[in-house]
């Protein structure tokens, strides 16, 4: 059994005084424990609200959901979620932003300092811990949200669309500094995106989604050597797997 499993999931928005909104149709998925597969799909075939239901912020309608063989039924300390915002409350410093989801768990303080400042200097942050969130790059901020999400050790690291608000240039660095990471905490990966070359690049798997309502379409495996370097980009391997992955999706666009 795959360590995270859906068959025929199903969900409809049923919003007040509108029409509803069916989000996902039938939506198969089978993820390996400590694989980094990523989602791409046209804008709004639900990539996004995927990630919520696994998140356990959104309840499926029909259909089976399940994490290490057990049903998902709600939020979780085995998941956790990077975004694209950010998210960082801007009160509060590098170390107590990274800190806070412990500082909910009740986790003493000195046990808290420590776990984070380890995961600030994984991130590649250390000296900025005293820091506040308008005194950082894009970039540093992202590293920030997800040393934040690593602090309570999540068995499942979902990533919605993580670096779209970043320069070309900072995107590639945290592209590759991400897949640092991975390999040294070797997390389950759930990575939304729409750039097909960043998911290759990252990537075990890449699923295509179709339009909404969205549902698995095809299934690309990336057999290419770990670990990555940026030079891979321009092998006639990486672009043949570019061009069969936009074939596939092109036809889902709705211009």
């Amino acid at each position: 059994m795959a360590y995270i499993q859906g068959r025929n999931v199903n969900l409809t928005f049923r919003p007040p005084n509108r029409g509803p909104v069916r989000a996902l149709s039938n939506f198969d998925i089978d993820v390996g424990e400590g694989e980094f597969l990523s989602i791409v799909g046209p804008s709004g075939c639900g990539k996004s609200t995927f990630l919520n239901v696994l998140l356990g912020l959104l309840k499926i309608e029909s259909g089976e959901l399940k994490l290490a063989g057990k049903p998902i039924t709600g939020p979780g300390t085995d998941r956790a979620m990077v975004f694209q915002e950010f998210g960082l409350l801007p009160w509060r410093t590098v170390l107590n932003n990274v800190e806070l989801g412990l500082e909910l768990k009740g986790v003493p303080a000195a046990t808290r300092r420590s776990v984070s400042a380890g995961l600030i200097e994984m991130v590649g942050l250390t000296g900025f811990e005293g820091h506040y969130p308008h005194e950082l790059s894009g970039g540093m901020k992202q590293r920030v949200g997800l040393a934040r999400a690593l602090a309570t050790d999540p068995d499942v690291l979902l990533m919605d669309e993580p670096f779209a608000a970043l320069d070309a240039q900072t995107r590639d660095i945290m592209q590759s500094e991400l897949l640092r990471i991975w390999q040294g905490a070797r997390k389950t990966v759930l990575f939304v995106t729409h750039q097909i070359e960043e998911a290759i690049y990252l990537s075990d798997r890449v699923m295509v989604m179709t339009k909404r309502p969205g549902r698995s379409k095809k299934i690309f495996p990336i057999d290419l050597p770990r670990p990555r370097d940026y030079e891979m980009r321009v092998t006639p391997e990486f672009n043949e797997l570019k061009l069969q992955i936009w074939n596939e999706l092109k036809d889902e666009i709705t211009v």
